[in-house]
């Protein structure tokens, strides 16, 4: 399954996409480094990259994570990932939204158009009624993704997210589904 926009498509990584996958994790180290989690050396592995696809593949199968590649449309590449995580069901309908791109391909409205695909995804083929992101306030470029695709400010966690280190503030945004 493939989901379409104008410039990129999203589709399920494969086993065959975890060199891809590593590429963009090593090549981008110092680029993610300031947002994300400190990672062991054996995340920078082949063997992980295969294991975490097949992870996130079976997180599917069971509703709770909804892992995509981000590709371009015309060349194939991936470009980067995009996921639904932390699905809950009953009463909630709810999940949060990641995503990221390597930095030679910022700043073109590829991650804004993924993040549309993914959330009408969560919307009209999962049923989900809120999708919530946690976005490092000084994360501006983040943030504008959010808020050209829907996403509305609710506040600021406080400490709220460990990242190399040290705990940090996020914007709290929201989009809700209005017709479920």
């Amino acid at each position: 399954m493939n989901l379409t926009g104008n410039n990129v498509y999203l589709r399920r990584l494969e086993v065959s996409d975890a060199q891809d996958l590593l590429d963009i994790e090593v090549r981008n180290f110092e680029f993610f480094k300031p947002y994300t989690h400190i990672k062991d050396e054996e995340f920078y592995t082949l063997d992980y990259q295969k294991e975490r696809i097949k992870g996130n593949n079976e997180r599917s199968e069971t509703d709770l994570y909804y892992s995509f590649g981000i590709f371009l449309k015309d060349t194939g590449e991936l470009i980067g990932l995009t996921m639904l995580a932390e699905v809950l069901r009953g009463n909630l309908q709810s999940c949060f939204v990641g995503y990221y791109l390597n930095e030679e391909h910022n700043g073109k409205g590829y991650t804004t158009e993924a993040v549309q695909l993914v959330v009408d995804y969560a919307f009209n083929e999962l049923k989900l009624h809120r999708i919530e992101a946690g976005v490092m306030p000084h994360n501006i470029g983040s943030i504008k993704v959010l808020e050209k695709s829907g996403f509305h400010k609710e506040g600021i966690a406080k400490k709220n997210v460990k990242i190399n280190g040290k705990w940090e503030d996020h914007q709290v945004l929201a989009i809700i589904n209005e017709n479920c």
